[in-house]
């Protein structure tokens, strides 16, 4: 073999990974407007948190406001609402599971599904497990929390599903306090 002949290997295989390295960077020049198509738009990242100012909510009552386009209750439950809901025995609930645990791998006790360790606060999507409806507050049911006219589901006063179709209770979404009147969703 010449020396012409080995240079001759060494321009081809320079032709070879050039057109090869060209190619792959065409390549992802043609997919990566695809792929960054299907990131959520600005409108939709913008509403993945918002903030809800609580200082107005009194005890005993509860607002409503919409996080994702569905509604979440934002309720302050008075001491007898909270006494109510720690007093039920978990092996009577629908569901018990830890699926809507507000601390994930627990049970749906009743301090696990409120915001603060007192219990005052309790943050829940207020869309119905069964069909999607929008329950019924403020002591609605037949169990002084919730209740879906639709069909009749009832739940507590901690949002755990207690008589009705209704399979399971109400989600707790990811929810904190940011300062002593502010709470974030998502």
């Amino acid at each position: 073999m010449s020396h012409e002949d080995e240079n001759e290997g060494t321009r081809r295989d320079f032709l070879y990974y050039a057109t090869a390295g060209a190619g792959a960077v065409t390549a992802g020049a043609a997919v990566w407007p695809l792929v960054n198509q299907m990131n959520p738009s600005a409108d939709v990242q913008a509403l993945s948190s918002i903030f809800v100012d609580v200082s107005g909510v009194e005890v005993g009552t509860q607002i409503s406001v919409m996080f994702l386009g569905k509604p979440v209750f934002i309720r302050r439950r008075s001491a007898e609402e909270i006494a109510e809901a720690r007093a039920v025995d978990l092996g009577e609930l629908i569901d018990a599971g830890s699926e809507n645990a507000n601390k994930p791998g627990t049970d749906a006790s009743d301090e696990n599904r409120t915001l603060d360790e007192a219990g005052e606060w309790l943050v829940m999507m207020g869309v119905c497990t069964h069909l999607g409806c929008v329950p019924l507050g403020d002591g609605a049911g037949e169990f002084n929390g919730w209740f879906c006219p639709c069909h009749g589901s009832h739940y507590d006063t901690a949002g755990r599903i207690r008589k009705g179709p209704a399979p399971l209770n109400l989600p707790v979404p990811v929810a904190e306090f940011t300062d002593a009147t502010t709470i974030k969703l998502g």
